[in-house]
């Protein structure tokens, strides 16, 4: 979601018998990729088996050229062989982006494909549903592992183990600490800073650091310096002094050493959907599409969140009537709790939300600000004494926001968008902030996703506004998924 995903590796050749210099051997990369190749084994060899017993049961099979005895394993095989061919184990693309999944599907597909095609051509006469079946279970669980193994991943990266590359940063200074804070702000994308290079007027006679990075060289010595660190990747961001043919004797340079390029570009939180790549006049120019907050997509969007919003008012009723009696029979004062907010375009609507507070809360904030624990124009505190009993397990479990189903239903809010703000907090936006505006403001977001109270306003925002640019409506699906995680392990929520 930040300029991580930008980074675009750019592999160079290896020539035959050149010594990787520079890369370190990763034990745990090979690790990781044999668990794959033993999980696609096994949910394969499942798959085929589930389509073998779906189809024939306890039955002979009849009719086929072929045993099944040997169509199941050579189905299995080919099946993993599709996998290699289309690059489904490449490092570039395992643990982090969609690229991953679509490779998988599109393996599968072809194979699908391939396999009715070369089936009818040659009447080997195996049965249709065996392979539906097969191909079917086969590529939903094939998913299903990848995603298991991916969050496996995440959660070591993220304690500092696990798979990750070693990341050699090139540029000015203020780029290089930019791409660095970015980089570690998500720490299961597996990029590990490790040194930096900046250009020589600013280098020291003395040993360097930016933050905690140590500078490792100039833009003379790149290749050198990735050697000397064993760096796997050399990151390159903004700097004057690398010109186009500069970059181009780097990517010469670092030819056949296993060393990858990628070029971090300036550009940050812009989605890949928005950005395409078109050569023109010889360079790769980078083509980004305004955001879109009106049309077609848009009108599904809201028809999606008010069928959706339906469905869960009728599902959720007992739960609803439950919740309203205990606030009833823990604290004075009504169930519902109604705050004007500022939605899509500024215009101010009353949100719904279960009450968790006690009736004097507004009085007593002022009481309170100076304990506030948000560093933004939210007030936030941990253990805030105006909470009730009942509303304290409401919060932690997020079951105080379901009244605003019904905001969804009357359209003025969405299933996924930024938080709904208050006047007073709209009334000291900065032009920036008030982009958070543009479009409805919603139940979660990746705000909620992403820590929701644990998060800084700095990042909060800038989560948000991310969405407003790049929102589609898959992100919402994955958002809404998220969700559920998020609320199982309460994580950010008083």
């Amino acid at each position: 979601m930040t300029s991580s995903t930008l980074l675009t590796p750019t592999r160079t050749p290896r020539r035959p018998g050149t010594d990787r210099a520079g890369l370190v051997a990763r034990a745990d990369q090979r690790a990781y990729i044999r668990l794959l190749v033993v999980l696609d084994t096994a949910v394969l060899a499942l798959a085929v088996l589930v389509g073998y017993l779906a189809r024939f049961g306890d039955e002979e099979p009849v009719g086929s050229k072929i045993p099944y005895v040997v169509v199941a394993p050579a189905l299995v095989l080919t099946w993993l062989l599709s996998l290699k061919v289309l690059r489904c184990y490449d490092d570039r693309v395992l643990g982090y982006g969609a690229d991953e999944y679509r490779r998988v599907s599109a393996a599968s597909l072809r194979l699908a494909g391939g396999t009715a095609i070369a089936g009818y051509i040659a009447d080997v006469g195996v049965s249709r549903g065996f392979l539906a079946i097969s191909f079917a279970a086969g590529m939903l669980g094939l998913e299903m592992a990848r995603f298991a193994a991916r969050k496996r991943l995440h959660r070591a990266r993220s304690r500092g183990r696990g798979w990750s590359r070693k990341v050699l940063v090139v540029g000015d200074t203020a780029h290089v600490l930019e791409l660095v804070h970015q980089l570690r702000r998500e720490p299961y994308a597996g990029y590990h800073v490790v040194g930096a290079c900046i250009p020589d007027a600013l280098l020291a006679p003395v040993p360097q650091r930016l933050g905690d990075v140590p500078v490792v060289g100039s833009f003379r010595g790149i290749p050198e310096a990735a050697t000397a660190i064993g760096a796997d990747t050399v990151a390159v961001t903004a700097s004057g002094e690398l010109t186009a043919s500069r970059l181009r004797r780097l990517g010469w340079q670092l030819e056949g050493t296993g060393v990858d390029l990628v070029l971090a570009p300036a550009l940050t939180d812009v989605a890949g959907p928005r950005i395409h790549t078109r050569p023109v006049a010889g360079l790769p120019l980078i083509h980004v599409e305004a955001p879109e907050f009106r049309g077609a997509r848009k009108l599904v969007k809201g028809f999606v969140d008010r069928a959706a919003a339906s469905v869960a008012l009728g599902f959720l009723l007992p739960l609803l009537a439950v919740i309203a009696l205990a606030i009833k029979l823990d604290s004075r004062g009504p169930v519902l709790f109604r705050q004007i907010r500022v939605g899509q375009g500024g215009e101010e609507f009353g949100v719904f939300k279960f009450r968790t507070m006690v009736l004097n809360a507004d009085a007593l904030l002022a009481e309170l600000a100076a304990r506030n624990e948000t560093n933004g124009l939210m007030f936030k505190m941990r253990d805030d004494p105006r909470v009730t009993r009942v509303g304290r397990v409401l919060r932690k479990w997020s079951l105080d926001e379901l009244p605003q189903l019904a905001n969804v239903l009357l359209g003025q809010m969405s299933l996924v968008g930024p938080r709904p703000p208050l006047p007073s907090e709209v009334a000291r936006y900065d032009g920036d902030v008030a982009r958070r505006l543009l479009v409805k403001p919603g139940m979660t977001g990746l705000w909620q996703v992403s820590g929701r109270s644990d998060l800084s306003w700095e990042d909060g925002i800038r989560l948000d506004l991310y969405y407003v640019e790049n929102w589609s409506l898959a992100a919402d699906l994955a958002i809404m998924w998220k969700t559920f995680g998020a609320v199982v392990r309460s994580r950010g929520a008083y």
